[in-house]
This record gives structure tokens, C-alpha cells and sequence, in this order.
């Protein structure tokens, strides 16, 4: 019948409702009968806290007792007196070999701190089997310093299929215990660990060791553990056991530690105790007191603690008496002596060579930063610590002690200890001309080291966020002469640096190099926020908000000599770092005009060009202010990846403009480049949500060189062969950018041109394309070319771009249209006016009006013609009577024929115009001919003549 000692107890998997079975399994197959029925378990959600086990007999967890532990959600199996409940080890021959070999007894062996493997050409299996409530891990150490045996891990599930992806074969141990960690799924997991010896040459083969196996995750442990020797647990419910201190010891399983008699030591976490050897040199170093009030120091002699030598064995050395009083060393430079002969810091507008302070001249401003030459106390922010292989919570209290010129190791506790030195700094102030698109040089730090080693040592160098959380920079192996060393700082986080010395790797607990050492001469690290200045500098063309100095305003430069502000030309920015002299400032080119803070220069999105006997043409660009993006046409890798080129272009604006950026998505820190224009490369994303995967990006063009109509600006070209135009009635509007980034192809750095062309019939404002020469935008790989033909690329209308036409009088109203010039060059500005309408008089009005102007005019020129020919006729009868008065003489008067008629009298007149004549007969008097002397020949008649045809006319 089987006793509780024949069989444990462990849990069934759990079913969908959570709940599983208890059973008794038993230890050894077929060694009795009559197991326990199985009964309900817990709920599959019951785990225990750490301190405690689960007691599968009650199904309740309990405390552990005093002198074990349990971490409670995880195992740990440091005791291999016997092989752990749980773990089976097993031999087989699994290659075509001797079949007659018996692998039974080729399995792993307990041997109290590790177990061990087989050195048979046989296949020795250890396993363990967990099931895990949630994802954990496995860690454990191992030993495997023979090439001879085949050694491998691997991990299954309970399906037997393999849960890991990487090699199963281990790594070989170089000196000492390597270590192992991989993480494991929740739910079954099967550890294997397998090795075969192959031994050729018939020697001995050195076994696998295993020790300190760990599994993380787990609901519960069935038992605790008891603590290791050099441990104790001096109450119940531990979750850990505690080393024991200095010359102290503990067996397995201790609660508590127990001294070493007075000739003897330990150190911390022995299980025995060893009788103290006899002192020697080693056992003690030197170290320089703090300076008194007189300015001396002293030099001191102290055991390394804890001492673990005698004074009173025979031969044993006795420690050196004090040495006599010397002048202390300088105070290191950026710090002044104060009238205790201490050393404290310079104000942060001055600087030392560690004496005096002085104050840095006009227009400069202190280097700050940290150097470290003189060693008489260690520095406020360094610390000193000995981190030990197997207990990192010792009480040691230094590790490196200081020794005037220099700061060097002192031995630790162990050969194996790790003698750290951390240097902490608040943070770094930023570069004023540092690029946005590449990581620039935030500071640098430059140490002077030596090592002596009689051993491997090795001397490390950290840098990262703390002296627990870094990096490993550096590392040097054995004896190395004094050397310098720099290490270039880029990121702001790196704040902590550790120098770390260890002297050997070998596994002892004695101190067999207690004289190797390392030594720091000088440490000096620069542009650290809050820290002291030996020197000054020029001030920087901007100041930032770390800045110690007070620069110039913007728009100034720094006279040579004098250190005065000088402001420079107008419509000119400061690109010099260090703006010194006039020739800091640089003119901007043709229309642009300077920033506020006068570093760049920027074009408002307008143009205005003049021709000679042309009107002033003004172009207003800022409907293409905002980011546009151009892609290049696909292009494929030798293998057949397509990928292509995005383009970000930012043409103009004003200081608050969105610049185009590029992005580098690959990794998780997003790179992103801003500018005028960038460029990246797009690539198809299976991968990733996204659909494409942007690339190395770069900036093409970051300042505005200048806005003009020429082709070539400060040595960048913009061939029309590039864009053939048919028309060239508009000159095109060419923007010139530059990147100041140079590459090994581009020395100069990149460059690009885009060409603004009018054409008012293309509305779409992106309509941006690359030379057909060129699909890539550049032939010759740093300058760019772009084309953008639209309608907002013409000058603005005026009112010379249109004309007016006028329609016919119709029912007296009259109609002005206006009309745009063809072809149209403009876009925008003003507008065409509207139509005009005003009255109007038709011809049949003015037809009228002319003809009767024309009859009144004969009607007068008639009436005139009338009075002036009877004002004639008077005249003529006049002369006639005058002539025939004088019968033909002249100089003689005629006779008078009547009564005397005074001037003025027309009797007879009147009498011939009362004459009645016919129509005819005057008609017929008019047409008479005239005598030889020109005058008509008028018979003129006598009174008596007159009477007597008056009297024949009445008969």
C-alpha cells in the first residue's frame, strides 16, 4: 500500500468551466498500490502570494517557514542535492552506434549547487514540465567550456511541437557561468536540455552544469525552497533570503548567521568560514585627505574593508604610518580657491584656471562644461560603488578613491567585483546652428585612462539615462598604456557615465589581484548646463535660451576688435555662426526680403517685372503658398522592387508658414526633414498598415536664394531647354533654392530651380512636372528641376488687357461691351467692367435735320442774291444817266435835263420801277451786250419821250 512519502499530488488541465481535478501521481512506477481516489481542486484562477506554498493535502496555501522562500508566482530551483520534484533526466542512443551500449545510468546528476551531464557518447534528456497561468520567462546559468559534448535547449509544447524559433545549440562558456533567458507562452510548456559527448581523441570530456533554473509565471509553488548556504530567512512568509554580512556564515537552510571566530573571515554570503592570512601590501591603499584652512593635505594609509588579513601572524606588514602634510593641488579649472582653501564654483559669467574667477569680455560668453585634472576630493556629481557578481546590495562604501593627480581602483571584495565610477550632468545646452535634418555634436567627453593588470582585466565605458539604465561604449582587455579617449554626445538623454573595472572573471573567492588597477588622470566634458567655465567664446549669431551671453540684436554683427554691435546693411540676414565683422551679412537676393529676426530670407508670394516701354506687370503666387507634393514615375531595383520619388515643395511665405516635410517611417523613431523642398523615397508596404514606406529622406532645398527672370542666380542654372515654351510672349518666373547639406556627390550641396509659366486656361493648381530629360527631377544628381504651369502663374490683369467695343444706336439707346485682349496672359487682378448702356440719336433724325438746314440756307443765299442784284441795277442806272449827261466828254457835267434832283432823290428811279414791263422784257434787258467799253448800253430817254410813251401805252 503506497504512504504519502510514494506520491504527490498535482492538478488535472482545466476544463471550460474553469475547474480541474486533484490526483496523487506516484514517484516510481509500480512500487505500490492503492493511490487516493482524485478529488475537486481549486478553481484554475487560485494562486498564491509570495512567502507562501500551496499544501495539495489541505488545497490551501501556507507561509513558509523561517530559512525558506518562495517567490510565489515564480520557481527556482538552486538545491540539486537531489533531482527537484518535477524534472526527469533519462539516456538513450539515438545514432546508429554500438547497439549494445546501455544508456540507462547516462543521465543528468544532482551535486548540491549545479547538476551535471553525461560524458557518454549516449543522450542524456533533463525536462520539466509547467504549465504557466500567464506569459513568463525561463532563466537559468550554465557551464559549457567543452566543444567535445553537444549541448542544446530547446522548448514544446504539449503537442510536442517546438515553441522557439532561434538555434538550439548553445553558446561555449569562455571562463566562467554564462546565463540564459527566453521567454515562454502561457499554458504547457516542456523544457528540454540535451547533450552527447563525441569524443574522438579518447579524452576526457568536461560535463554540462546547470544551476539557478528559474520559471516566472506560474499560479502557484508546491513547496518552498530552502535558502542557500551564505543565506538566511530569519522569518517566515520570505519571499527572498538575505546574504550574511562580513565574516559571518550560514549552512542551508539557516534563520540566522553565526560570526567566525577571531582568526578567521568571510566575506558576504559564505557558507564557512577561512583562517586570515598574513597582511601584505595589497591588503591596504592610499587616499589624500580633504585640504584644511592652511591649504594642506595629508596623504593616508587605510585597510581595504572588510579586512580580512592579521597583523599578529608572523611576517605579516604593518599599515604605513600618515604621511606628512603637502600643499593641495589646484582647484580644477572653472572653480576658485575660497579663504577655507576649498573649491567652489565660478558664477556663470566668468571663468578660472582654478584660482582666480574673472570675467568673460564683451561679446563673449563662458565654455561651460566640466574638467576634472586635480583629485583631491571626488567631484560632488560623481559617486563611487562596488557592484558584486552574486550580491549587488553590499554596504561597500567606495570604490575608487582619489590621489592628486589621479583617480584609481582600490580592491574590492572579490577579484570578480565590479568597481564603478558615475558621473552625472543635468543636461547639455543646444547648439544655436545645429541642422534640424541630422543629428549635430551636443557635447563631448574626453577622459585620460591607464590599466595595470597582471590578469585579463577589463575596463568598460558606459553612457545612457542612469548609472542602472546604459549603454556599453567602450571596453579595453589587460594592460594599456596611458591612452585619451572622446566620446562624441548627440542626444540629450545621455546624462550618466560609468567607468567600470573589474579585475579577472574567474570564479574565486580570493584575492589574487588585488594590485590591478585603473587609473583616471583627467576627465573634461563640455556645453553642460550648470556647469563651470575655463575659458570664454565668441557669442553665436542667435542666442537660445541656455545662452550666458548677450548677443547682439538681430540684424547686427559684432565689430572685429571691439566686441560692438554693428546693425548691417539693409535687407540683409546673418549667416555666419559667429557673426563677427561685416561680413556676416549677406544680402538677400532679388526679390526677397529679410526675416524679423534677420537669419533667412523670404518672398511674400508676389513679383512685379517692368519691360522698357511696357507697363509694370505684378504676379501674385500666394494661391500656391500652401505644400504641394509632385511623384516621379515608378522605378525598379535589380530585384524587382518598385519604388518612386515623393517631392514636398513649399514655393513661398511668410515667417508662419507650413514648410514641406519628409518623413522616415522604418524605424520607430520618426525622422522628419523640413524645408522648402524635400524629397523621399516611397516604397510599397506589405508590412505595415500603411500602405507605403517613406524613405531616406532629404532636403533639397532649405533657404530661398532669390525670385527672378533669368536663368542662372548665384551659380544655379535653370536651362529653358528643360521646359521647351511654344509661346514666349511671358518671360517665366523662376524661384532659386540651395541646401547648405553637402554630401560626398554634392560638395556643394543640393539645389533646386522651379519654373512658374502662365497659362490661363489650367485651373489645376498642382499641376507640377518634371523634365522629361530628367524623370528623376535633376540630371546630375544635386540640382533640381520643376515646372508648375497654371493660371495663378500669370501677372495680375490690368486694364490693358481688355478693350471696349460699342454697338449701333437702336431706338436711341446705345450698348459699351468690354472684352478681354486675345490671347489672355493675366489672371486675377481687375476685373472685366460691365457693360455700358447710354442714349444715342438715329440718322433718320440727323437725314431730316440736314435737309432742312440745307433749305433754310438756299432760301437765304436766294434773298441775299435778290438784294444784291437790285442794289446793282441802282448803281448802274446811275452811271448810265451820269455818262449820257455828259455826252460822251469827260471832265464835263452833264446838262441838266430837269429840275435838279439832290443827292438822294431816286424820282426817276422809282419812275423806271413802276414801269410795267413784261417778265420777257426784263428777262431780255439782262442778256443785252455790253459796248466796246465794257459797260451795258442802256438808251436812256427824254421827259418829253418818256410822256409821249406813257401816252401811247394809255391809248
Amino acid at each position: 500500500m503506497c504512504k504519502e512519502s510514494d506520491y504527490h499530488f498535482e492538478y488535472t488541465e482545466c476544463d471550460v468551466l474553469g475547474s480541474r481535478w486533484r490526483v496523487a501521481i506516484p514517484n516510481k512506477a509500480e512500487t505500490c498500490t492503492g493511490l487516493p481516489d482524485p478529488v475537486k481542486g481549486t478553481y484554475c484562477t487560485f494562486s498564491c502570494n509570495e512567502g507562501e506554498f500551496l499544501d495539495m493535502q489541505s488545497q490551501q496555501c501556507q507561509k513558509c517557514s523561517a530559512g525558506t522562500y518562495s517567490s510565489g508566482t515564480s520557481i527556482a530551483f538552486e538545491d540539486w542535492d537531489n533531482l527537484p520534484m518535477g524534472f526527469i533526466t533519462h539516456g538513450m542512443m539515438i545514432n546508429e552506434g554500438n547497439a549494445k551500449i546501455n544508456c540507462s545510468n547516462s543521465t543528468w546528476t544532482p551535486k548540491g549547487e549545479y547538476v551535471a551531464s553525461n560524458t557518454d557518447e549516449c543522450t542524456a534528456t533533463l525536462s520539466y514540465a509547467v504549465n504557466l497561468k500567464k506569459p513568463g520567462s525561463l532563466y537559468f546559468e550554465y557551464f559549457y567550456p567543452d566543444s567535445n559534448i553537444y549541448f542544446e535547449f530547446f522548448v514544446q509544447n504539449d503537442q510536442c511541437q517546438s515553441t522557439d524559433s532561434e538555434s538550439r545549440w548553445m553558446r561555449i562558456s569562455e571562463s566562467s557561468w554564462s546565463n540564459y533567458k527566453v521567454e515562454l507562452s502561457k499554458g504547457n510548456n516542456v523544457l528540454y536540455w540535451r547533450t552527447a559527448a563525441y569524443d574522438w581523441q579518447g579524452s576526457a570530456v568536461t560535463p554540462v552544469l546547470l544551476r539557478n533554473i528559474q520559471v516566472s509565471g506560474v499560479a502557484y509553488t508546491s513547496e518552498c525552497f530552502h535558502c542557500k548556504p551564505g543565506t538566511h530567512s530569519s522569518k517566515a512568509g520570505s519571499a527572498r533570503c538575505i546574504p550574511c554580512p562580513a565574516d559571518t556564515y550560514s549552512n542551508k537552510g539557516a534563520t540566522v548567521c553565526h560570526d567566525c571566530e577571531p582568526d578567521k573571515y568571510a566575506v558576504p554570503g559564505s557558507g564557512s568560514c577561512k583562517p586570515r592570512p598574513a597582511c601584505t601590501n595589497s591588503d591596504y591603499f592610499y587616499t589624500h585627505t580633504p585640504c584644511d584652512s592652511e591649504g594642506k593635505t595629508q596623504l593616508m594609509y587605510k585597510w581595504i574593508e572588510p579586512k580580512i588579513c592579521s597583523e599578529v601572524i608572523e611576517g605579516a606588514v604593518r599599515l604605513p604610518a600618515s604621511g606628512e602634510k603637502q600643499t593641495c593641488p589646484p582647484c580644477n579649472p572653472g572653480f576658485f580657491v575660497t579663504n577655507s582653501s576649498g573649491c567652489e564654483p565660478c558664477s556663470n559669467d566668468s571663468y578660472s584656471d582654478g584660482k582666480v574667477c574673472k570675467k568673460c569680455p564683451v561679446g563673449t560668453e563662458p565654455l561651460l562644461g566640466f574638467e576634472y585634472k586635480w583629485w583631491n576630493t571626488l567631484p560632488r556629481n560623481m559617486e563611487s560603488t562596488v557592484f558584486h557578481e552574486e550580491f549587488s546590495n553590499s554596504e561597500r562604501r567606495t570604490a575608487w578613491e582619489v590621489a592628486g593627480e589621479y583617480i584609481y581602483t582600490i580592491p574590492g571584495f572579490q577579484d570578480t567585483d565590479y568597481l564603478t565610477l558615475t558621473l552625472n550632468v543635468p543636461a547639455y545646452r543646444a547648439q544655436t546652428m545645429a541642422k534640424a535634418n541630422e543629428r549635430s555634436e551636443l557635447s563631448r567627453i574626453t577622459f585620460v585612462f591607464e590599466t595595470i593588470c597582471t590578469s585579463v582585466c577589463s575596463f568598460y565605458f558606459l553612457a545612457g539615462y542612469s548609472k542602472w539604465s546604459n549603454h556599453l561604449v567602450e571596453q579595453w582587455k589587460g594592460r594599456n598604456g596611458k591612452q585619451s579617449y572622446t566620446y562624441l554626445i548627440q542626444n540629450n538623454n545621455t546624462v550618466s557615465f560609468t567607468w567600470t573595472f573589474q579585475r579577472t572573471e574567474d570564479l574565486s573567492m580570493d584575492r589574487n589581484y588585488s594590485t590591478d588597477a585603473a587609473k583616471i588622470y583627467s576627465i573634461h566634458i563640455t556645453n553642460v548646463i550648470g556647469g563651470v567655465a575655463f575659458q570664454c567664446r565668441r557669442c553665436p549669431a542667435t542666442s537660445n535660451k541656455d545662452s550666458t551671453c548677450v548677443p547682439c540684436p538681430p540684424g547686427h554683427y559684432m565689430a572685429n576688435g571691439t566686441g560692438a554691435c554693428e546693425r548691417c546693411p539693409p535687407n540683409t540676414f546673418i549667416k555666419a555662426s559667429q557673426p563677427v565683422g561685416e561680413t556676416a551679412c549677406v544680402q538677400c537676393g532679388p526679390n526677397t526680403k529679410t526675416n524679423r529676426v534677420y537669419t533667412a530670407c523670404l518672398s511674400d508670394c508676389t513679383f512685379r517685372v517692368q519691360k522698357e516701354g511696357e507697363a509694370m506687370q505684378t504676379y501674385d503666387f500666394s494661391p500656391l503658398s500652401n505644400v504641394t507634393s509632385i511623384t516621379s514615375s515608378p522605378r525598379f531595383t535589380s530585384r524587382g522592387l518598385r519604388y518612386f520619388h515623393l517631392f514636398n515643395l513649399n514655393l513661398c511665405g511668410t515667417e508662419s508658414r507650413v514648410p514641406a516635410s519628409c518623413v522616415d517611417n522604418v524605424t520607430e523613431s520618426e525622422k522628419v526633414l523640413k524645408g522648402y523642398i524635400c524629397q523621399s523615397t516611397m516604397v510599397p508596404s506589405d508590412i505595415r498598415s500603411q500602405s507605403l514606406v517613406s524613405s531616406q529622406p532629404v532636403i533639397i532645398g532649405d533657404s530661398l536664394i532669390g525670385v527672378t527672370t533669368k536663368t542662372t542666380l548665384e551659380g544655379i542654372s535653370s536651362p529653358a531647354s528643360l521646359f521647351p515654351s511654344a509661346s514666349s510672349q511671358l518671360p517665366d518666373v523662376i524661384f532659386y533654392y540651395k541646401s547648405s547639406d553637402a554630401t560626398q556627390a554634392c560638395k556643394q550641396g543640393r539645389s533646386a530651380s522651379v519654373r512658374l509659366r502662365c497659362n490661363p486656361t489650367t485651373s489645376v493648381k498642382d499641376g507640377i512636372i518634371l523634365p522629361s530629360g530628367c524623370s528623376e527631377g535633376t540630371c546630375d544628381g544635386c540640382t533640381f528641376h520643376f515646372l508648375w504651369e497654371t493660371q495663378h502663374a500669370c501677372p495680375l490683369c490690368t486694364t490693358s488687357h481688355y478693350r471696349e467695343i460699342i454697338s449701333s444706336c437702336d431706338k436711341g439707346i446705345q450698348t459699351t461691351t468690354y472684352v478681354w485682349q486675345q490671347p489672355l496672359h493675366c489672371y486675377g487682378g481687375k476685373s472685366l467692367p460691365p457693360p455700358k448702356v447710354s442714349a444715342c440719336v438715329t440718322m433718320d433724325f440727323w437725314l431730316k435735320f440736314g435737309v432742312s438746314i440745307g433749305l433754310i440756307t438756299a432760301v437765304l443765299l436766294i434773298s441775299l442774291s435778290c438784294y444784291f442784284w437790285k442794289k446793282t441795277r441802282k448803281l448802274q442806272y446811275r452811271y448810265s444817266r451820269l455818262m449820257m449827261g455828259s455826252g460822251g466828254k469827260e471832265c464835263e457835267l452833264p446838262t441838266a435835263d430837269s429840275c435838279a434832283i439832290m443827292e438822294g432823290e431816286d424820282a426817276e428811279d422809282d419812275l423806271m420801277d413802276l414801269t410795267h414791263k413784261s417778265f420777257f422784257t426784263r428777262i431780255k434787258s439782262f442778256s443785252r451786250e455790253r459796248t466796246s467799253d465794257g459797260f451795258d448800253s442802256v438808251p436812256l430817254k427824254s421827259s418829253s419821250q418818256h410822256q409821249q410813251e406813257e401816252d401811247e401805252e394809255e391809248d
